[in-house]
């Protein structure tokens, strides 16, 4: 992809939103965030300020703007460069992984989405299940001013999270994850289980932390920023539930064993990766999601 580099807004106190709609219109143009980091640099802009406009962490190297090889050999296009990449160059209808067969339901290049079956299996989806339920508590939601947690009335479920490789079931699980999107299993968050009775829901929403917000700089010394979702569902709710994409317009139903992936190579409204959980009508919903980090997950 190529692409060319307006010129950066010239320096005022701190991040206006004429620097912020500056950031967004290059992210969605195309323009690598080295680029666009070493373009405010030229013009004067302190190097935390630009930094943190950029969702970027404010000590360290930028993460590597591509990617050219991942495990196994897959070698990776521009396109996602730096984001996890199922192996679906040659439309198989099945991957196999570690002698576990993942069917390939559904794919779209632009947002990125892929619909896999048969990922978990009954016996596994009943296991973490009940690893979970006398853990559950309502759930939170990472807070962009603080970088800690706060309770959201716009996701009125009740969840825990496992830690990495906490119990044979997760760590099973984790490492057919890694190996079926190519990327590290360091690099993901503990796996998090969420319980949706009727009535509750998780309204629209994107997974990665909003540049520009007071606690995103503290949020990616952690692991640098999401790039990638699995969202894997446990059982069936009898109505509603489904993982809906408004900006597609995509719905996909909860069935148990099944998974829907979706990555965004940057922080921006413009990979149309909005998504929510819309609200169970009858019965309930258990899901367990994985969200992929450029970096090591600490």
């Amino acid at each position: 992809m190529s692409s060319s580099i307006n010129a950066a807004p010239s320096v005022p106190a701190g991040l206006t939103p004429e620097l912020m709609q500056w950031v967004q219109s290059q992210s969605a143009a195309g323009v690598p965030l080295p680029a666009l980091l070493q373009s405010m640099r030229d013009v004067g802009w302190r190097e935390n300020l630009a930094r943190r406009a950029l969702g970027l962490p404010e000590e360290g190297e930028l993460p590597p703007p591509f990617i050219s090889a991942r495990p196994h050999g897959l070698l990776v296009d521009s396109q996602n460069a730096g984001v996890p990449e199922p192996d679906l160059q040659a439309d198989p209808c099945c991957i196999r992984v570690d002698g576990h067969e993942v069917h390939v339901l559904m794919s779209l290049r632009n947002p990125r989405i892929v619909v896999f079956g048969n990922l978990l299996t009954a016996q596994e989806c009943e296991a973490i299940i009940e690893a979970a339920r006398p853990r559950m508590l309502r759930s939170l939601t990472v807070d962009n001013q603080s970088g800690g947690e706060a309770v959201n009335d716009d996701r009125t479920s009740h969840g825990m999270f496992f830690q990495r490789g906490e119990n044979d079931v997760v760590r099973k699980l984790e490492k057919r994850i890694a190996r079926l999107l190519n990327w590290p299993v360091e690099n993901g968050e503990g796996l998090q289980v969420l319980h949706y009775h009727p009535g509750a829901e998780y309204k629209p929403h994107h997974d990665y932390f909003a540049p520009g917000e007071p606690g995103t700089p503290t949020i990616l010394k952690r692991g640098g920023q999401r790039v990638g979702t699995l969202v894997m569902y446990l059982n069936e709710p009898l109505r509603g539930g489904g993982t809906t994409f408004p900006e597609v317009p995509l719905q996909v139903m909860p069935r148990r064993g099944n998974a829907v992936f979706f990555s965004y190579d940057r922080p921006d409204p413009a990979t149309r990766t909005l998504h929510s959980g819309a609200p169970v009508q009858e019965g309930e919903k258990w899901i367990a999601t994985k969200w992929l980090r450029e970096r090591e997950f600490r």
